[in-house]
């Protein structure tokens, strides 16, 4: 059994949320979630709540032992991008975009 959660578009560019998944990704979650909060990046955050959650649901909704809980998948999908000008020399303005990530973990019973 596994139980899941999913984080959606969270403001955080989903480049920098995989390199925080790619070190957790197959580990103890308590582990994780250690590895996850002496991190200093943004992204940490926001994985370290979504691994909390899904710790959670493995507990309360499918009534798994937390020690035993290793991370099995941890994914960070592109969401809705914003798109924004901003105004540049001569009257012109550049395009930019705020990229948002959808962010599912995965935790399963070793």
């Amino acid at each position: 059994m596994e139980a899941k959660a999913i984080a959606r578009q969270v403001r955080v560019s989903p480049l920098k949320v995989r390199q925080m998944l790619t070190l957790i990704n197959h580990k103890k979650a308590e582990e994780a979630l250690l590895i996850l909060k002496f991190s200093p990046q943004k992204a940490a955050r926001v994985v370290y709540k979504v691994l909390h959650s899904a710790m959670a649901n493995a507990e309360h909704n499918l009534g798994m032992d937390m020690d035993k809980l290793i991370v099995a998948n941890a994914t960070a999908d592109n969401g809705p991008v914003m798109k924004r000008f901003r105004a540049v020399s001569k009257g012109s303005a550049h395009r930019y975009v705020h990229r948002t990530t959808h962010v599912t973990v995965v935790v399963t019973e070793r």
